[in-house]
C-alpha cells in the first residue's frame, strides 16, 4: 500500500435536483476524490479554506483518516458554487461561483507530502499543477483531472502538463475538445500521443473508458435506481480509481482494470444522496459487494 497526494479544491455547495435541494453542503474535487480513496489508502490532502469553513467538515476527513497537512486557512470567504440540474442529470447548470480565497490558492506542499508516491493533480489551474509537479519527489505514478474552462482558456499551459503526467483524467466532452476529435476512441488514442501512457474518459451515465496505446477497456456505469444528485461524481470515481492504484502499489493493465471498476463502484455510491452524505454511511464490506456485482455483471462466461 503506498499514500496518496490529492491537491485540488475544497468548497461549500448549494444545489438543486428534481429530487431535492442541498444548501451550503460540503463539496470540492479534492474533497470527494479524498473521501472516496480513504477508503482504500492514507491521503494526504492540499487545498484551501476560508476562516468561515466549519470545523465539522474537517472532522470529517480527519476521521476517515485524511492528512490535512497541506490545508490553509486563509482569511476571507471559502469557495462556493450553486447550480441546479434538470431531469437530465448529465449536466448541471451553474447558478453562482464564488472563489473566495480559491483564487489565490498556492499549494503548500508540507515536507512529508513531498514524497508521496502516487499524486492526483484534480481540476486547478494548469499552471499550480505544473508548480506541484516541480515540487514533489520522483513519483512513482501521476494522475491529472482538468476541465474546459482550462483547456479553452490556458491550453498551452495545459498541454505541457499532460506531457508530463502518466495518466490523464478526462470527461468526454473534454476530451473531444482537448484533441479536436469527434470521434471518441480517436480521441483518446490523440490524447496518449499528447504524453499520458493512459487516459481515462469518464462518460458519466454511460461508464468509462480506459486506452493505452492499442488497447483499449470499457466498463459501463453501475446500474442504480435511485440518482439523487451526480455533483462530485467524476471526483469520487477519480478517489477510488487512484485508491485502489495506491492500495495495490503497482500500476499495470490488470491494475488499472481493477482500479477502474473501484472508480465506478465509489461513484456509483455519491449519486444516491446530496454531497457526502452516502459515502459517509457507506462500508467497506458494501463496496467489495459491489464491486464483485460489478465484475459478475460484467462477466459473459466462457
Amino acid at each position: 500500500m503506498a499514500d496518496l497526494l490529492v491537491v485540488g479544491s475544497v468548497a461549500l455547495d448549494s444545489v438543486r435536483t428534481p429530487f431535492g435541494k442541498a444548501e451550503e453542503v460540503l463539496g470540492g474535487s479534492a474533497t470527494y476524490f479524498s473521501y472516496a480513496a480513504s477508503f482504500f489508502t492514507t491521503i494526504r490532502l492540499v487545498a484551501v479554506v476560508g476562516a468561515d469553513f466549519p470545523r465539522t467538515h474537517l472532522d470529517l476527513l480527519e476521521r476517515r483518516g485524511v492528512d490535512l497537512g497541506g490545508l490553509q486557512v486563509a482569511s476571507g470567504p471559502t469557495f462556493r458554487w450553486a447550480g441546479e440540474y434538470g431531469y437530465d442529470l448529465s449536466e448541471a447548470k451553474t447558478l453562482d461561483t464564488r472563489l473566495g480565497v480559491f483564487a489565490d490558492f498556492r499549494p503548500t506542499l508540507p515536507a512529508h507530502f513531498r514524497a508521496t508516491p502516487f499524486v492526483f493533480l484534480a481540476n486547478i489551474d494548469p499552471e499550480l499543477q505544473l508548480d506541484v509537479l516541480q515540487r514533489v519527489e520522483r513519483p512513482r505514478l501521476v494522475a491529472l483531472d482538468t476541465m474546459n474552462f482550462w483547456i479553452q482558456g490556458k491550453r498551452d499551459a495545459l498541454l505541457r502538463v499532460v506531457r508530463e503526467v502518466d495518466v490523464l483524467v478526462i470527461n468526454d466532452a473534454e476530451a473531444r475538445m482537448l484533441t479536436e476529435e469527434a470521434n471518441l476512441v480517436r480521441a483518446a488514442r490523440r490524447i496518449v500521443s499528447l504524453g499520458p501512457r493512459t487516459v481515462v474518459v469518464k462518460r458519466g451515465e454511460y461508464g468509462a473508458l480506459m486506452a493505452r496505446q492499442d488497447r483499449f477497456f470499457f466498463v459501463p456505469a453501475y446500474p442504480i435506481e435511485s440518482v439523487f444528485d451526480p455533483t462530485g461524481a467524476g471526483d469520487t470515481f477519480a478517489g477510488g480509481f487512484m485508491g485502489a492504484l495506491a492500495r495495490a502499489g503497482t500500476v499495470d493493465d490488470a491494475t488499472l482494470r481493477r482500479a477502474i471498476v473501484y472508480g465506478s463502484v465509489m461513484a456509483s455510491f455519491t449519486v444516491e444522496d446530496f454531497s457526502l452524505n452516502r459515502l459517509v454511511r457507506v462500508e467497506t464490506a458494501e463496496i467489495e459487494a459491489r464491486y464483485l456485482t460489478f465484475r459478475e455483471m460484467m462477466h459473459v462466461g466462457d
